[in-house]
């Protein structure tokens, strides 16, 4: 980093810096429900805080929150730049010093997006799921570990035990890879709780009270319906 010398009060000399980047790749790993955008979030307002200029990209289809900003899970959010494939945005991003790009697992180009911006001497911080809700690797974002200077992977609390949850457990019934949600759709889970059917033996349960639900509602629907009454002796 180059920098230059005044005088200022006192005679102090003050070190007045330039950016002047070098480029480097960060990858912040871990489960959903981990703070993985609330920690992206917060590099990227410290780089801000630096005067870098900085942005975030959005996957385009994921709108759980907000249909332009990133945000978290508890409503932090930033203004974002929303794609569904990196190489589309290029250009826009070259004047940028720090890029941040969160739900990186989406984006079919992003080691190689990753890769060409840090030549750049842009800072890419990458916020991704590591795996999937398999526990298999999320397409190819694994590709990013031995290209970054930084990989860290984040845990959440298991949302059955309480324990660490360090992998993400679908708890609906799709089975494509790509399935967007919240707390409606996964959980954090530890090893145990990933592989055992706990979660899944309490949403027949639940699923069995609903449909007993709707089967009643509709008997009581019907002309001439009129509920058992209970008989005291």
């Amino acid at each position: 980093m180059s920098s230059l010398t005044s005088n200022g009060p006192s005679g102090v000399h003050f070190r007045h810096n330039t950016h002047e980047n070098k480029g480097q790749i960060q990858v912040i790993f871990g489960p959903m429900f981990s703070g993985k955008t609330t920690e992206l979030l917060r590099r990227i307002k410290r780089y801000q805080v630096a005067k870098y200029r900085c942005c975030v990209i959005k996957y385009e289809n994921d709108k759980r929150y907000d249909k332009d900003d990133v945000s978290t899970h508890d409503m932090q959010k930033a203004k974002a730049i929303s794609c569904s494939n990196l190489a589309s945005i290029k250009s826009k991003v070259m004047s940028y010093e720090v890029i941040g790009v969160d739900e990186g697992q989406f984006f079919p180009d992003t080691v190689q997006f990753c890769e060409d911006m840090a030549k750049q001497r842009k800072t890419i911080i990458v916020a991704a799921l590591d795996g999937d809700f398999q526990r298999k690797p999320f397409g190819n974002i694994i590709g990013l570990v031995p290209l970054a200077e930084s990989v860290i992977k984040l845990t959440a609390v298991c949302m059955n035990c309480y324990g660490e949850g360090s992998f993400t457990k679908r708890i609906c019934g799709d089975t494509q890879l790509e399935v967007i949600g919240g707390a409606d759709k996964y959980m954090a889970a530890c090893r145990d709780c990933h592989d055992n059917d706990i979660v899944d033996d309490e949403k027949k349960i639940l699923t069995q009270q609903h449909t007993k639900k709707k089967v009643l509602n509709s008997v009581e629907n019907l002309q001439g319906y009129r509920p058992k009454e209970n008989v005291v002796s």
